[in-house]
């Protein structure tokens, strides 16, 4: 004997609302407030509701796809902001379509989704800066991530420079004086302003600022850039570096050179990556909160309605202290 399917209704009863807001969540009516939406996607998921995604796009005209536009997948930052796109937009009912425009120009990037019928574009962290570039194609809704404001599109970023700022008042406060900075590309918004906050602080600290060297968000990069710090007279007691990734290499740069972690030179990252508790020593870094910045990308897209009336969300960034910062040796 074949189970029933659980219906809408089923769903309403189990949420405690009526079958017509369940009805809108299903047809991602904007008119239903964020709890109310958690609580029935919850309800959904725990009788085993399926959305007949044909239906709903002859009802709406959505398709229940969304596409993700990301330059690269190698660094991990990306990596992780596209994994809490996909699984935001699942609680939600949706798929994902993802364009890499490393290998494609941009503009084919999009036309592609387009011709996909994607209900909207999240554009993620540097593929931002190439898009507008070759400006964003008109008929698609955006949301943009970690991108200079532009009125045109709705945003939603981590709060890099409060990030930068908590990690070097840290490093200010355990008394190191010297603290350099191993940045990320010069093209990336998130780098240029992970050290903004880094250069506002030590400026507002009286401190001197020395010229950042700079890396390709990758560990190789890391280590060839720590290995630059090592060589510099009086050589810096701390470094604030602008992503895990990068953070890794200089660690071997360090210990290859014979410096202690943070005995010599402290070190603090930033995205506080899955290993990052399990480097050596335990890394501290600023935490971005991607599961956030995933839930807030999509909501931006499938409710806030893309108007050109664009509005910014700023998610803040957490540090998180572990073993390689202390004190500056005597």
């Amino acid at each position: 004997m074949t189970a029933k399917r659980p219906s809408m209704g089923d769903v309403a009863a189990l949420a405690g609302v009526s079958a017509q807001t369940v009805s809108r969540v299903v047809n991602a009516s904007p008119r239903v407030d964020p709890s109310t939406r958690a609580r029935v996607e919850a309800a959904m998921a725990q009788s085993g509701y399926r959305i007949h995604r044909a239906a709903r796009a002859l009802r709406t005209g959505r398709t229940g796809t969304i596409g993700a536009v990301v330059a690269t997948l190698a660094t991990a930052g990306n990596s992780l902001m596209l994994e809490a796109v996909t699984d935001a937009a699942a609680a939600r009912g949706y798929d994902v379509a993802v364009v890499t425009i490393g290998s494609e120009p941009v503009v084919a990037a999009f036309e592609r989704l387009r011709d996909q019928g994607v209900d909207g574009v999240v554009v993620i962290n540097e593929a931002a800066a190439l898009a507008r570039a070759a400006a964003l194609p008109g008929g698609l809704r955006f949301v943009v991530v970690d991108s200079p404001p532009d009125d045109r599109y709705l945003g939603v970023e981590t709060d890099h420079v409060g990030g930068a700022v908590a990690a070097t008042r840290h490093l200010l406060d355990l008394g190191h004086s010297d603290i350099a900075h191993l940045a990320g590309p010069a093209s990336s918004y998130a780098a240029a302003e992970r050290e903004r906050g880094w250069r506002e602080t030590l400026v507002q600290a009286g401190v001197p600022v020395s010229e950042p060297v700079r890396g390709r968000w990758t560990s190789a990069s890391g280590y060839d850039a720590a290995l630059e710090l090592c060589e510099r007279d009086p050589r810096p007691t701390a470094v604030v570096v602008a992503n895990d990734q990068m953070a890794l290499g200089a660690l071997r740069a360090l210990s290859e050179r014979g410096l202690r972690v943070p005995e010599d030179v402290s070190v603090v990252g930033f995205d506080d990556v899955a290993d990052a508790a399990n480097y050596r020593p335990p890394l501290t870094t600023v935490r971005q909160h991607f599961d956030r910045l995933g839930e807030q990308a999509v909501a931006a897209l499938l409710d806030g309605g893309g108007s050109a009336a664009a509005h910014r969300t700023v998610i803040p960034a957490t540090l998180v202290v572990r073993a390689s910062t202390a004190a500056p040796p005597r």
